[in-house]
């Protein structure tokens, strides 16, 4: 199958769609069709902060749909990815009671319940099925909410989008929601090269069983929508016949079902319309949001998306992704776009996109992108600072429009690079998360002054780091001039921050003279290099640096003297920092193990069951270990007296293919050269059966 010219840009859409359905139904997710017209109307715009909520918030739709998707990346990029693969991603991402599942218990929650079974050693597809944990659970809305990263890696591929769908589907869900996921994600596959709704529906039946519950349901609802003009008729024949109170269980699919295929029914080419209808209709409103944007997108670009109100502007590319691989978790619309796209380039044995800007972080490339930067407002900002999106270059640039700047004033743009304070009120689900960049990288921007502007401004970096209190600091690069039609390179070492996260990362601009009037753009934003850092907890009563580790263990305490005091009650506990972006490093640290099987410290942590560690065990060894999912292999092995309550010296060095441990004064050293191999990730605690501190840990370049 040839990739369509314009892949990139409609998947960049469809992610876009996902986030504006999921953001907009989430506030009043659950509501039923009458209580949402009694309290809010109909829903033409956002209303999170009629509901005193925040808009981008983590929610199981976003964070399932772009974390289980990576099993292509994890275990072969191959159209027959089995749901056994796929069941192993989800022990490895998925964090227990914390991240991206609703963990509403055994045979409340069909992914919770599901998840237990993987625990327990059921592999996929057995994990979800009807026989495992019948058909109530089975049938329940999960397995059509996550599908549409495997449609967005098969663009015109209906069948190989259906295929993939069911296997992901079948980890968690059986019956008609293996059905329901199967057909929607066809339609959104044949989206990419039809405008027809009744062709992509036609599309999606061709895939699933004639006499399936999921088929007679689209029967029904194309002959109500030709028979009524209005869709409050249909919705209300959709109530009659498939509500909720016919279908036991927390959130069946075929209720939800329903309302999505009549949105697009009556709304096949308007964006907002569509938007309207599924939201004001009701019931778990993000989940059928967010298919339902994501379908229209990729349908009609992002051209469908910007037809109507602003959605865009309020979410500005922001995307939350809480998984136990905390890199990925601060993310946004055009970073998860090139991510799909790549995946999807080699589904079809093509080559990757071209990383723009020599890989910079943020870079903009994409019509009307924002990769999550905002004005900053507050004290000695200027009003009216402005943010769009133009060519450049033959590329495109961030664009920072300000006015009458004058003394005092400051018009400053961030962008997230850890949890937002927001996430103190997010309900339902937690976000885990590590920071993006880190003290002792080098951060590199450049800007450019409009020819046009009136007045020189100063320009400088900023990063926004959480102090003792838990609130947002200002921390500045050194300052440069930027005349009119001036180009410049900010270059800055980040500073050590007492073992504070990194929050928000990007540009200031002050007024040299009286006043100045124009625009700066921003070109691209990066950092490289080895993190230079101590961890430890700082000064103050604050709790963000703690929440900087991706919380992998029983109990994670705050209080012991020690900054980091970890316990596992059952298997292995770890608790992981840093990103994928480290790839050789050193960590030192002086741990205690207090009681336990097993414990260490982690290198190169790609979740919770991928990572290298060097760790001493009960039965006396110190041993190198590669895990990989279920694998552990020793890679080096010696004998080691290991005693409780004792403080033990640690580094552990990654560079290249070697793996050098000096552990309480024994040198163990192993290679590691396999195609199984990891080159990078981040640091980790690790503990079986136990609990383990330490006061501070250091990393560094090798």
């Amino acid at each position: 199958m040839q990739i369509p010219n314009d892949y990139l840009e409609r998947v960049y859409a469809g992610v876009l769609g996902k986030l504006v359905g999921v953001y907009l139904g989430r506030p009043f997710e659950g509501w039923t069709y009458q209580k949402i017209m009694k309290e809010l109307g109909p829903i033409d715009y956002y209303v999170h902060e009629r509901l005193n909520q925040p808009l981008v918030v983590t929610d199981d739709d976003v964070a399932g749909t772009f974390t289980f998707i990576r099993a292509l990346e994890d275990y072969g990029i191959s159209p027959d990815l089995p749901a056994e693969a796929i069941g192993k991603a989800w022990l490895n991402y998925i964090v227990e009671e914390r991240s991206i599942l609703w963990w509403g218990g055994s045979g409340n929650s069909t992914e919770h319940t599901a998840w237990l079974n993987l625990k327990k050693g059921i592999p996929a597809p057995h994990s979800g099925s009807t026989a495992t944990n019948g058909l109530t659970v089975a049938e329940q809305i999960g397995a059509q909410i996550f599908i549409d990263g495997w449609a967005m890696v098969a663009p015109g591929q209906p069948e190989l989008a259906a295929k993939l769908a069911e296997q992901a589907g079948k980890v968690s869900h059986d019956g008609e929601s293996v059905h329901a996921a199967m057909l929607w994600a066809a339609m959104e596959a044949e989206a990419f090269v039809s405008d027809d709704i009744d062709h992509l529906i036609d599309t999606g039946l061709s895939l699933i069983p004639r006499d399936s519950l999921i088929a007679k349901l689209i029967a029904d609802i194309r002959g109500w929508v030709k028979e009524h003009p209005d869709w409050h008729d249909t919705r209300q024949k959709i109530e009659d016949k498939y509500g909720y109170d016919k279908y036991p269980g927390n959130c069946h699919v075929v209720p939800n079902h329903a309302l999505m295929v009549m949105a697009v029914l009556y709304a096949p080419d308007d964006f907002q319309k569509a938007q309207m209808i599924v939201n004001t209709s009701g019931w778990d409103t993000d989940c059928n949001a967010g298919n339902v944007g994501c379908l229209l997108a990729l349908m009609l670009g992002l051209d469908g998306i910007e037809a109507g109100p602003d959605w865009r502007g309020p979410i500005a590319d922001r995307l939350l992704i809480s998984s136990a691989d905390g890199g990925n978790s601060i993310n946004d619309a055009v970073r998860t776009a090139y991510y799909i796209a790549n995946l999807g380039m080699a589904l079809a044995g093509g080559n990757p996109l071209d990383a723009p800007k020599g890989g910079a972080q943020f870079h903009f490339s994409l019509s009307g992108s924002q990769q999550g930067f905002r004005p900053v407002e507050g004290h000695g900002s200027a009003s009216g600072v402005r943010i769009g999106n133009v060519e450049f270059e033959n590329a495109r640039a961030l664009t920072v429009n300000y006015g009458a700047l004058g003394p005092g004033q400051s018009a400053a743009v961030t962008t997230p690079t850890f949890s937002p304070r927001e996430v103190l009120s997010m309900r339902t689900y937690d976000l885990m998360a590590t920071p993006l960049v880190y003290p002792g990288q080098v951060v590199k921007a450049r800007l450019v002054a409009d020819r046009h502007n009136k007045g020189a401004v100063s320009a400088q970096l900023r990063i926004r780091a959480y102090d003792g209190d838990d609130r947002l600091r200002d921390i500045d690069g050194d300052a440069v001039t930027l005349n009119a039609g001036e180009d410049r390179v900010l270059s800055w070492r980040l500073p050590d921050l007492d073992g504070q996260p990194i929050a928000e990362i990007g540009i200031v601009l002050t007024s040299i003279g009286k006043r100045a009037d124009g625009r700066v753009l921003l070109d691209y934003l990066r950092w490289d290099g080895a993190p230079e850092l101590t961890l430890h907890r700082p000064a103050g009563d604050c709790d963000f640096w703690r929440m900087a580790w991706v919380n992998g263990v029983s109990f994670f305490s705050k209080r012991y003297p020690p900054s980091f005091r970890i316990s596992q009650s059952r298997d292995e506990g770890i608790v992981i920092h840093g990103t994928r972006q480290w790839t050789d490093y050193k960590l030192s640290s002086d741990i205690v193990i207090h009681l336990g099987n097993y414990g260490g410290v982690c290198a190169r942590v790609q979740g919770l069951r991928r990572y290298y560690a060097v760790r001493a065990t009960r039965d006396g060894k110190l041993q190198i270990v590669r895990t990989r999912d279920a694998d552990t292999l020793v890679l080096a092995e010696t004998n080691f007296d290991l005693v409780f309550e004792k403080t033990i010296p640690v580094t552990l060095t990654v560079k290249g293919s070697r793996i050098s441990a000096l552990f309480g004064g024994v040198v163990l050293e192993a290679q590691d050269t396999s195609a199984e191999a990891f080159t990078n990730g981040g640091i980790g605690l690790l503990i079986a059966e136990g609990a383990l501190s330490t006061d501070k840990v250091n990393v560094s370049g090798t």
